[in-house]
Protein backbone atom coordinates (compact mmCIF):
# COMPACT_ATOMS: atom_id res chain seq x y z
CA UNK A 1 0.00 0.00 0.00
CA UNK A 2 1.50 3.39 -0.97
CA UNK A 3 1.68 6.30 1.43
CA UNK A 4 -0.35 9.44 0.98
CA UNK A 5 1.86 11.98 -0.93
CA UNK A 6 0.61 14.86 1.21
CA UNK A 7 1.76 13.04 4.35
CA UNK A 8 5.18 12.02 3.02
CA UNK A 9 5.95 15.37 1.35
CA UNK A 10 7.34 16.89 4.54
CA UNK A 11 9.34 13.90 5.78
CA UNK A 12 13.11 13.69 5.50
CA UNK A 13 15.53 16.61 5.40
CA UNK A 14 14.12 20.10 5.16
CA UNK A 15 14.25 21.94 1.83
CA UNK A 16 12.81 25.24 0.73
CA UNK A 17 10.37 23.45 -1.60
CA UNK A 18 9.01 21.34 1.30
CA UNK A 19 8.88 24.03 3.97
CA UNK A 20 8.02 27.32 2.21
CA UNK A 21 4.68 29.07 2.75
CA UNK A 22 3.79 32.20 0.83
CA UNK A 23 2.48 35.04 2.94
CA UNK A 24 0.92 38.37 2.03
CA UNK A 25 1.94 39.86 -1.29
CA UNK A 26 2.80 36.59 -3.05
CA UNK A 27 0.61 34.19 -5.02
CA UNK A 28 1.06 30.50 -5.83
CA UNK A 29 2.24 31.60 -9.29
CA UNK A 30 5.33 33.10 -7.58
CA UNK A 31 6.17 29.91 -5.65
CA UNK A 32 8.49 28.18 -8.13
CA UNK A 33 10.39 31.40 -8.80
CA UNK A 34 10.85 32.04 -5.07
CA UNK A 35 11.95 28.44 -4.42
CA UNK A 36 14.59 28.94 -7.13
CA UNK A 37 15.77 32.19 -5.50
CA UNK A 38 16.07 30.44 -2.12
CA UNK A 39 17.70 27.23 -3.45
CA UNK A 40 21.02 27.98 -1.73
CA UNK A 41 19.27 27.62 1.65
CA UNK A 42 18.67 23.91 0.99
CA UNK A 43 22.17 22.89 2.12
CA UNK A 44 21.76 24.73 5.44
CA UNK A 45 18.18 23.49 5.99
CA UNK A 46 19.07 19.86 5.20
CA UNK A 47 20.48 19.43 8.72
CA UNK A 48 16.95 19.85 10.10
CA UNK A 49 13.92 17.59 9.71
CA UNK A 50 11.24 18.82 7.31
CA UNK A 51 8.43 18.06 9.78
CA UNK A 52 10.02 20.44 12.30
CA UNK A 53 10.88 23.28 9.91
CA UNK A 54 8.74 26.07 8.41
CA UNK A 55 9.59 29.06 6.24
CA UNK A 56 7.29 31.93 5.36
CA UNK A 57 8.02 34.81 3.02
CA UNK A 58 5.82 37.88 2.70
CA UNK A 59 6.06 41.31 1.14
CA UNK A 60 4.45 44.66 1.94
CA UNK A 61 4.03 47.29 -0.81
CA UNK A 62 5.32 44.95 -3.52
CA UNK A 63 7.18 46.65 -6.39
CA UNK A 64 6.74 50.09 -4.78
CA UNK A 65 9.05 52.42 -2.91
CA UNK A 66 9.30 51.21 0.64
CA UNK A 67 8.64 47.55 -0.18
CA UNK A 68 9.60 45.26 2.69
CA UNK A 69 10.35 41.54 2.42
CA UNK A 70 10.04 39.45 5.58
CA UNK A 71 11.40 35.89 5.76
CA UNK A 72 10.55 33.92 8.89
CA UNK A 73 11.96 30.54 9.88
CA UNK A 74 10.64 28.24 12.61
CA UNK A 75 12.66 25.18 13.63
CA UNK A 76 11.45 23.01 16.49
CA UNK A 77 13.46 23.54 19.65
CA UNK A 78 14.95 26.85 18.48
CA UNK A 79 13.92 30.47 18.55
CA UNK A 80 12.10 31.90 15.53
CA UNK A 81 14.46 33.64 13.11
CA UNK A 82 13.18 36.70 11.23
CA UNK A 83 15.03 38.51 8.45
CA UNK A 84 13.88 41.53 6.48
CA UNK A 85 14.99 43.55 3.49
CA UNK A 86 13.95 46.92 2.14
CA UNK A 87 15.78 46.63 -1.20
CA UNK A 88 13.71 48.22 -3.99
CA UNK A 89 14.32 45.37 -6.49
CA UNK A 90 12.25 42.30 -5.55
CA UNK A 91 14.96 39.80 -6.56
CA UNK A 92 17.64 41.72 -4.63
CA UNK A 93 15.34 41.93 -1.59
CA UNK A 94 14.72 38.15 -1.65
CA UNK A 95 18.45 37.49 -1.95
CA UNK A 96 19.21 39.90 0.89
CA UNK A 97 16.68 38.21 3.22
CA UNK A 98 17.88 34.74 2.14
CA UNK A 99 21.55 35.53 2.81
CA UNK A 100 20.72 37.04 6.19
CA UNK A 101 18.73 33.92 7.13
CA UNK A 102 21.62 31.67 6.10
CA UNK A 103 24.00 33.72 8.33
CA UNK A 104 21.59 33.57 11.27
CA UNK A 105 21.11 29.81 10.85
CA UNK A 106 24.88 29.33 10.82
CA UNK A 107 25.26 31.48 13.94
CA UNK A 108 22.47 29.62 15.75
CA UNK A 109 24.00 26.25 14.87
CA UNK A 110 27.43 27.36 16.10
CA UNK A 111 25.98 28.62 19.39
CA UNK A 112 24.05 25.42 20.00
CA UNK A 113 26.77 22.95 18.96
CA UNK A 114 30.16 24.13 20.24
CA UNK A 115 32.00 20.84 19.62
CA UNK A 116 34.11 22.39 16.87
CA UNK A 117 35.08 25.38 19.00
CA UNK A 118 37.76 24.38 21.51
CA UNK A 119 37.09 27.49 23.59
CA UNK A 120 33.52 26.43 24.30
CA UNK A 121 34.22 22.79 25.17
CA UNK A 122 33.94 21.65 28.75
CA UNK A 123 37.14 19.87 29.77
CA UNK A 124 38.39 18.33 32.97
CA UNK A 125 40.93 20.38 34.93
CA UNK A 126 44.59 19.31 34.52
CA UNK A 127 45.47 16.22 36.52
CA UNK A 128 41.89 14.88 36.70
CA UNK A 129 40.82 11.86 34.70
CA UNK A 130 38.45 12.19 31.76
CA UNK A 131 35.48 9.79 31.37
CA UNK A 132 37.71 7.39 29.37
CA UNK A 133 40.11 7.11 32.36
CA UNK A 134 43.03 8.92 30.74
CA UNK A 135 44.58 11.97 32.41
CA UNK A 136 43.15 15.25 31.07
CA UNK A 137 46.60 16.78 30.94
CA UNK A 138 48.97 14.42 29.16
CA UNK A 139 51.88 16.52 30.39
CA UNK A 140 50.83 16.25 34.04
CA UNK A 141 54.13 14.58 34.87
CA UNK A 142 56.28 16.82 32.71
CA UNK A 143 59.18 18.50 34.45
CA UNK A 144 59.46 15.83 37.13
CA UNK A 145 62.27 13.34 37.33
CA UNK A 146 61.59 9.65 37.08
CA UNK A 147 61.96 9.28 40.87
CA UNK A 148 59.31 11.96 41.53
CA UNK A 149 56.66 10.36 39.33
Amino acid sequence: MSADPATTAATGPATVAKCLRLGAGFSQADRDWIVTQFATLDARLATFHADATELEVSVKNREARGQRITLECWIAGRQKIVTTSTEEDLRAALHDARDDLRRKLNDAKTRQEPRNNKHLRVTAPPGQATPDGKPADELAGAGKTTDER
